[in-house]
């Protein structure tokens, strides 16, 4: 095997919602205002008792019952979280002792927004390896724990759940190699649990990173996978801003691709944005099988990390 590929896909998300109108009975907002700065309409919320462990084991044992495997079939396990309940046992092994699983390696990764993306590079790169066969490569978050609801510039932001991914062996690759890196002097611009343990940002600053970054960073991603913007299927960008989603889909000159824009009804799940919208978009049958996917995570750090897949 000289290469790996995503064979299923799996999202949970909690029942509870927060509309824009729920929020604007807590601080001075709207409707109109939120939709029009980052395109956020409702977000859902986990309960008091519902961890990220929670989370990111639904989410997996659904991904794992559409591609007709096994917990104990799974030798690696890797969870993108900044959100972790507790600090060990970490989040991976967590989530293999709830579905059973034998004895995989389990990892975390903490790459905030670009978790996701992060992880399926080192689940694919472990694959290539032979250190793995079968791994699972989930995000998940409860991103409302560090929610300050006094604040109206952020509190409208954040939303919970989890996404999953089963990555196995391949003969050829299907996950194109990563492009991947940080702009470390701007990662104050996004502090979660910080000195007030909440989550803080910047918001015009990373809005101008953003916009005038990733369309070059995309089209990297696009050239490292030999393909061009115009061949793609589809964009998944992490859903943090459906302004920062559309200026990057309007600068790389999309305009046949489905893009997703679950940011709408989600909010920003940070590390579990963007396998929550793939997995919808597939769920759907927005995408055929096979055809060429972009994933781009980018945020806190500020990180990003991207790459091409063929749609499970």
């Amino acid at each position: 095997m000289t290469g790996s590929r995503i064979v299923a896909l799996g999202h949970y998300q909690p029942e509870r919602s927060l509309t824009n109108d729920d929020l604007a009975s807590m601080v001075d907002t709207s409707d109109e205002w939120i939709r029009g700065r980052v395109g956020i309409e409702t977000r859902h919320i986990a309960e008091p008792d519902e961890p990220v462990d929670a989370m990111a084991s639904n989410a997996a044992a659904k991904a794992l019952a559409s591609a007709g495997l096994a917990p104990e079939d799974i030798d690696l396990i890797v969870v993108a979280t900044c959100t972790a309940s507790v600090r060990s046992p970490n989040t991976a092994a967590q989530v293999a002792r709830h579905l059973g699983m034998r004895a995989p390696a389990a990892l975390d990764v903490n790459s905030v927004c670009s978790g996701f993306t992060h992880a399926l590079a080192t689940a694919d790169h472990a694959i290539q390896a032979s250190a793995a066969t079968k791994a699972l490569v989930i995000g998940a978050e409860k991103f409302t724990d560090y929610a300050d609801w006094t604040d109206r510039s952020t509190c409208i932001l954040p939303g919970d759940g989890a996404g999953a991914a089963v990555v196995t062996a391949s003969p050829q690759r299907h996950i194109s190699p990563v492009l991947w890196g940080s702009q470390p002097e701007l990662g104050h611009t996004v502090l979660i649990g910080g000195g007030n343990d909440k989550f803080t940002q910047e918001g015009q600053a990373v809005y101008r990173w953003a916009t005038t970054t990733l369309p070059a960073l995309a089209r990297q991603v696009c050239d490292l996978a030999g393909l061009t913007p115009d061949d793609l299927s589809a964009v998944v960008l992490h859903q943090g801003n459906l302004r920062i989603i559309e200026s990057v889909v309007r600068r790389l000159g999309i305009t046949n691709a489905v893009v997703a824009r679950d940011i709408s009804q989600s909010g920003n799940t940070s590390a579990a944005s963007i396998p929550i919208a793939l997995s919808e978009l597939v769920e759907q049958r927005q995408v055929a099988p096979g055809s060429p996917v972009l994933l781009l995570g980018f945020g806190g750090g500020l990180c990003y990390a991207g790459q091409i897949i063929h749609c499970p």
